[in-house]
């Protein structure tokens, strides 16, 4: 299958182009930074330097791919932390309406594209249901990953949280950086439709409602995708301890 992954060199895009080249897909992974080119071409991937923000640089990079499935991993991750969140949430919609669009110029089936487990206020939460909204609408498929941890995240949390010191409220729910790219994986394979909670078996426990609400199940990503987390608890997963 040949997979264009929109957003390739970072924490989680460099994972999940791997894995996708080790199962035997043809890829083309994109980044915003000519400097991470060679990296992506040692992963096995075909490169190309896009701007997701930039539709007609999107269209472009898609009608030379000419793939089966696009794979929406972009973020504003290495922007300056106060501009973090506007980028990102730029990139939920507006980037996501380029890709689709892209999509069906070129005739590319199927998009998966990532999204938030977390309840957020604001813009954020608006941008979250637009990248679910207009994917699914679309006929692909939406994940909301959890808060993210594993190598390549820094992350000084791992002592008190095996210690029990740490409280688990922040973020509600957690996936492991490597179950993340497995859900990820099986959606693109499986040509998966809908949202999928990516998230480990054990939803933090809360009094606040709105946090309690944000505690989602996998049920249907198990169900639907035959996923099953490595890190079921990230209590294990954070000090790489087996469940």
């Amino acid at each position: 299958m040949r997979v264009f992954v929109a957003g390739g060199s970072g924490v989680l895009g460099r994972r999940l182009v791997s894995r996708l080249v080790a199962r035997g897909h043809q890829v083309t992974a994109t980044t915003t930074s000519a400097a991470k080119v060679r990296d992506l071409a040692e992963l096995g991937a075909r490169p190309v330097v896009m701007d997701g923000l930039d539709g007609m640089r999107v269209g472009e990079a898609v009608a030379m791919a000419r793939p089966d499935a696009i794979v929406h991993q972009m973020s504003a991750m290495s922007a300056p932390y106060d501009g973090w969140f506007v980028r990102t949430d730029r990139l939920r919609t507006e980037g996501t309406d380029h890709l689709l669009a892209a999509a069906e110029a070129t005739g590319v089936p199927h998009v998966v594209a990532r999204s938030h487990a977390s309840w957020q206020d604001g813009a954020g939460a608006a941008a979250i249901r637009h990248v679910e909204e207009v994917v699914v609408e679309a006929g692909g498929a939406a994940l909301r990953y959890g808060r993210l941890y594993g190598p390549g995240i820094g992350d000084d949390r791992a002592g008190p949280l095996h210690e029990g010191r740490f409280p688990l409220v922040a973020g509600s729910s957690w996936v492991h950086l490597d179950d993340a790219v497995s859900a990820t994986v099986l959606a693109v394979e499986r040509k998966a439709r809908g949202v999928f909670d990516i998230v480990d078996d054990e939803p933090a426990q809360t009094g606040d409602p709105r946090w309690a609400a944000a505690a989602r199940s996998n049920a249907r990503a198990k169900r639907e995708l035959g996923w099953r987390p490595r890190h079921p608890s990230c209590r294990q997963g954070f000090t790489g301890e087996p469940a």
